[in-house]
């Protein structure tokens, strides 16, 4: 039976209700583990389509009977054929070539990638989603995402708390969705917890590789406690897994452990100043090599990495003295750092956007004290040299947004603004796909996603696949959200702006919504 979707029954009074009238555009999620209902995808009906079949009966008692027998165990979905779908019609970029495979086809099996061809691919059994040309690519991969903040840090200890943090969140998660994104890795916010659930299918959302709490020594870029706090004092937002100050190896440790217990895939530490904190100046260098060093040796035991937070030369080289292996930002560095990083294999993880538009007006940032805005004019200058040393000397780049509240539905934009130095939209690209991609699998066995490759469309990979309009190897607005037009995460189809008659068994979602208010 053509791709068996698991069905609720239609009951003719049952849709009379008001509920569903009001409601009945509403995209519905399983909210079961995935395994469990291998049809079912988040956006691939709308309740009424849930609520239709053939058959038809007049108890509402009879609906909810025919729905619990509709539900498969484990063991019985272990039985099933998993569903197939067929991408035909399209040009494929698989995030490593410079050159699109034309009127190719992309067979899903499950969630992987059954097989990739540039001819048709005979899959009789499959639903059928017509590309119409479109370019085929891997979801998008941002590697720096902090899907828990709005207005900075504070707010969700002072104007707010962890349930709306939590909430607001989880309409961050749809926003990368909706724009094309289907993993990120979140470099300071707890959401271990967040991560957790999305892998067990209790709330949609993109991959989340999880850094947990970053760690920071006192009065570092992770101190966001209040000025006048006491020595030992704890931070409400500290208490519940945003940073951890950790003064000294054993505390260093302590933290790490504590992350990599709840779920984190890497580490983040807090090595320099930064720009939007306070207690720590733009030039400071922190945390010990010896603090490192006991952090970067509980990842080696874990079989993962650090990443840190850095800006000049003393903090960068201090952190790869330490054995770590990505830096954030980076952006005034010499290029005999550069040099070394490329030498030593260390990735650099770039947010364009924030350093070279939002910094180069720092006046416009109205929330910025004085200092800060001094602090941005500085990044703004360096920025762009430091991008052209490592395209230069062939630096492993991923990119990440930094960007959050009002800007985070700009993601995208972090590729564009890149390219602006680049000049390289394949590279670019792949900064996104493949590169990330390597970068992520740094995380080993911490990773919970270990059964095909990310970042890549092949035989195997994770089935993570957006449609286009336009080829982003000549024109890189085509990873707009705008004109992202079908995403498909592990398998699964979370928008679909297709006509009808490309994709009949998926349900369009009206293009003119706004899936973040910000937006």
């Amino acid at each position: 039976m053509k791709g068996k979707l698991v069905t609720l029954v239609m009951i003719s009074n049952f849709i009379q209700w008001p509920f569903l009238q009001s409601h009945s555009n509403i995209l519905i999620q399983k909210w079961q583990p995935r395994q469990n209902f291998p049809d079912y995808s988040w956006q691939n009906m709308n309740m009424k389509g849930v609520l239709m079949s053939g058959l038809k009966v007049s108890t509402v008692a009879a609906a909810f009977v025919a729905a619990s027998l509709s539900f498969t165990t484990p063991s019985q979905a272990q039985e099933q054929t998993p569903r197939q779908v067929l991408f035909s019609n399209v040009n494929i970029f698989n995030g490593v070539d410079g050159e699109l495979v034309e009127n190719g086809s992309v067979l899903v099996e499950g969630n992987l990638i059954k097989a990739v061809s540039a001819d048709p691919i005979e899959a009789p059994d499959a639903f059928v989603v017509d590309g119409e040309g479109r370019t085929l690519m891997p979801g998008l991969i941002d590697m720096h995402s902090h899907l828990c903040l709005r207005d900075g840090i504070p707010w969700a200890r002072t104007d707010y708390d962890q349930m709306l943090a939590g909430a607001y969140t989880s309409l961050v998660l749809i926003d990368y969705l909706d724009q094309g994104f289907t993993t990120t890795r979140d470099t300071g916010c707890n959401v271990l917890g967040v991560a957790k659930g999305v892998n067990n299918g209790v709330i949609p959302g993109p991959r989340i590789y999880p850094s947990g709490g970053v760690i920071s020594q006192t009065g570092g870029h992770g101190d966001i406690g209040f000025f006048n706090d006491l020595p030992g004092t704890v931070d409400d937002l500290e208490k519940h897994g945003w940073s951890y100050i950790a003064d000294g190896v054993t505390e260093a440790r302590r933290a790490a452990r504590h992350n990599f217990r709840g779920g984190a895939t890497q580490i983040k530490v807090m090595a320099g100043g930064g720009v939007a904190s306070e207690f720590d100046p733009l030039h400071m260098t922190q945390m010990s090599v010896e603090e490192m060093e006991a952090i970067v040796e509980v990842a080696r035991d874990y079989g993962s990495y650090v990443t840190v937070h850095a800006y000049h030369d003393r903090s960068v080289n201090r952190a790869i003295d330490a054995g770590v292996r990505t830096i954030e930002h980076n952006f005034l560095v010499s290029e005999e750092t550069i040099i070394r990083m490329a030498n030593e294999g260390v990735a650099l993880s770039a947010q364009a956007v924030m350093s070279l538009e939002a910094f180069a007006d720092p006046e416009s940032i109205t929330f910025f004290s004085a200092d800060q805005k001094n602090k941005a004019r500085a990044v703004n200058a360096g920025a762009k040299q430091m991008f052209e040393w490592a395209l230069k000397h062939n630096v492993l780049i991923v990119t990440g947004g930094d960007m959050f509240g009002p800007d985070v539905g700009r993601q995208a934009e972090n590729l564009i603004w890149f390219n602006k130095i680049a000049n390289n939209n394949l590279l670019t690209l792949q900064t996104a796909t493949s590169n990330a991609a390597e970068v992520l699998s740094w995380s080993g066995e911490m990773s919970k996603h270990k059964d095909g490759p990310l970042g890549v469309i092949q035989e195997g990979a994770y089935a993570d696949i957006i449609l286009v309009n336009g080829n982003p190897l000549e024109d890189l607005d085509a990873v707009l959200r705008d004109n992202v037009d079908f995403v498909m995460k592990d398998g699964l189809v979370y928008k679909n702006w297709l006509p009808t008659e490309n994709a009949p068994e998926f349900q369009p979602i009206n293009p003119n919504r706004n899936a973040y208010l910000s937006r």
